[in-house]
């Protein structure tokens, strides 16, 4: 429809289109389903603990941690009551370890505040630490098998591919009619499921149609950067304790006023305190 919105252009999908849409994305779902472990459970804190793992991180990494994670804390009481250094040395080698605080938080909230169970509301859930509207949308989905609007980067790259072939500069606000008006309302659970192991199917064959996203940016390298360092560092902590400040500069190959900015920083977001000369781990 020329000159309609994106909004507009969804709305205006016959149900049979939606059906034929729907069948594609199933066809292909039914050859090549991914068998990963936190899909074959509906335990509401195996799920959370998934979901927190893949934020901004590939399922093939995820893997490899997941079960030794759910083995060692198995659930929202056990997480909760854990020493926070245990649970970040769990979760070395994931990354972006301040999901490990927030994960340790929400346990901790979830016991507190919500009688041990994972609340069923999005807005309740944007409120957590650490979890934002994707997250939330996929939570209310995978957990509750109810309808919602996920778009994380392989359900983006399904939309993109079929609904907006030859455009650049997409936004998420124009594909959220498409997604919403598509989903399997009988099922969202299995349907985000189809839709995610068709997006990492495209990915590898063809160019990958999230580049034409207004959201897409390219990740900077990771050797040499401050993730690094600051993985470095915590990676110092959970073994030993603590470290003499004075001492991470020549550890990590890294001039003091770098590593003094790092420090600031991972104290200020609740990884350690500073006491005199040594940093030590929460």
């Amino acid at each position: 429809m020329a000159g309609a919105s994106p909004g507009e252009q969804a709305e205006v999908l016959s149900q049979r289109e939606v059906a034929e849409f729907q069948e594609k994305v199933y066809r292909f779902y039914r050859v090549f389903r991914r068998d990963l472990p936190w899909r074959n459970t509906h335990d509401a804190y195996s799920i959370f603990v998934s979901e927190m793992m893949l934020q901004q991180t590939q399922v093939e990494r995820v893997l490899e941690r997941y079960s030794r994670f759910i083995v060692r804390f198995p659930d929202f009481s056990t997480l909760a009551e854990a020493p926070f250094p245990e649970v970040l040395g769990e979760w070395k080698g994931l990354g972006y370890n301040r999901r490990a605080i927030f994960l340790h938080r929400i346990a901790r909230l979830v016991i507190d505040e919500y009688e041990g169970r994972l609340p069923d509301d999005e807005t309740t859930l944007m409120s957590f630490p650490g979890i934002g509207e994707a997250t939330a949308a996929s939570l209310v989905a995978f957990v509750f098998n109810r309808p919602s609007i996920v778009i994380e980067t392989n359900v983006r790259r399904v939309f993109l591919h079929h609904f907006f072939e030859g455009q650049s500069g997409v936004k998420d606000t124009e594909i959220r009619p498409f997604v919403a008006v598509t989903c399997d309302r009988e099922s969202p659970r299995e349907w985000y499921y189809a839709l995610m192991d068709l997006g990492s199917a495209l990915k590898k064959q063809i160019p990958n149609p999230n580049r034409r996203s207004a959201h897409y940016r390219k990740q900077a390298p990771f050797e040499g950067s401050d993730r690094m360092v600051r993985g470095r560092i915590l990676g110092i902590l959970v073994r030993d304790g603590e470290v003499r400040e004075s001492d991470l500069p020549l550890k990590l190959g890294i001039d003091p006023q770098r590593a003094e900015a790092i420090l600031a920083t991972l104290e200020k977001e609740g990884f350690l305190k500073r006491e005199g000369e040594r940093a030590v781990l929460l």
